[in-house]
């Protein structure tokens, strides 16, 4: 049988170890009125992750990837695909070790998170419907420069700096019953069921996903990978249309369940962490919480984490969930 694990313990602590030194841990908070809210007798403990230098986890996954490359290949530059936050991490991560970085976007890509990577330093091309559309469009530059690609998903050293984070989390909380995690493509949950297998194995890790880009959930009910037409979210760090290689199987093997939630659930979820932890949050960064009021029945009295894996969602789409247009 083929081993569902892309990596394993010892690849978050090399990781972790490589990074240390660019980041300062995140803090774990519970906040009384979130508990009151969510109810059930939950308690809920925040990981604000929105708290990074780029405002989201995902500056883990570009420090841990650069970090590992040999400083040869790195020289040769790096491009990645990204709806934001993915290309931010690069971005800084190029920035602190002086790598050249080219970030793909979508047309009509989040304008403040473009404004952010450009900022940092590297180059911008807008080309393609989507996130996936853009991944095509990172592979086809790889090949004409020569250059290095850092997937979002599919590459050992990304998950192994998403995994940091659940590693962090636990040396902060003990005793937790579950965690609930937002899903794009799937490299904070299998980063989360990596550490679990090693330090908690009675952990269940529980996966959201928008309903109007559910093509990892959707696989994972009917047991085999999938691919749809459409990604259609505002919450764009969710918004993939496929499977991928290294994380489906780890998804499948180790997930307890895996929900998926409306927009508009996903924009209740924002305004309620909004008013019980006064945080800002973006649409993926609400995942864990719109999935946790789903499985609110299933998670009844447990300790239960959620992240707030990012903060950068564009005034013009929060001014729409704080209206209730969305």
């Amino acid at each position: 049988m083929t081993d569902p694990w892309p990596i394993g313990f010892g690849d978050v602590v090399r990781a972790r170890t490589r990074i240390a030194s660019f980041l300062t841990p995140t803090p774990l908070r519970a906040y009384p009125v979130l508990d009151r809210e969510v109810g059930g007798g939950i308690q809920v403990f925040v990981k604000h992750e929105n708290f990074q230098p780029t405002g989201a986890f995902k500056v883990r996954n570009g420090l841990a990837f650069l970090t590992a490359q040999d400083p040869a290949v790195r020289s040769r530059g790096v491009v990645a695909a990204t709806r934001g936050n993915h290309g931010l991490g690069v971005a800084y991560a190029g920035a602190l070790l002086r790598v050249p970085v080219t970030v793909c976007v979508p047309l009509g890509n989040n304008p403040e998170k473009n404004e952010m990577v450009q900022a940092l330093g590297a180059e911008l091309v807008e080309e393609g419907v989507d996130y996936d559309a853009s991944v095509t469009v990172a592979e086809r530059l790889v090949r004409e420069r020569g250059a290095l690609l850092a997937h979002s998903t599919n590459d050992r050293e990304i998950i192994a700096g998403a995994a940091t984070m659940t590693l962090e989390l636990l040396e902060q909380a003990h005793g937790l019953d579950a965690l609930v995690l937002g899903v794009g493509g799937g490299s904070q949950a299998v980063g989360a069921l990596v550490v679990a297998r090693a330090l908690a194995p009675a952990l269940r890790v529980y996966a959201v996903q928008a309903s109007g880009a559910s093509a990892i959930h959707d696989a994972w009910h009917a047991g085999a990978p999938r691919q749809v037409t459409v990604a259609d979210t505002f919450a764009d760090g969710l918004a993939t249309r496929n499977t991928y290689a290294l994380t489906f199987p780890a998804l499948r093997e180790g997930l307890s369940g895996f929900v998926k939630v409306t927009d508009a659930a996903l924009a209740d979820a924002l305004r309620l962490l909004l008013r019980s932890t006064h945080s800002l949050v973006e649409g993926a960064g609400a995942a864990g919480l719109a999935g946790l009021l789903a499985l609110r029945e299933e998670l009844r009295g447990q300790r239960v984490g959620i992240v707030l894996s990012g903060a950068n969602i564009d005034r013009s789409t929060l001014q729409r969930v704080l209206t209730g247009a969305l």
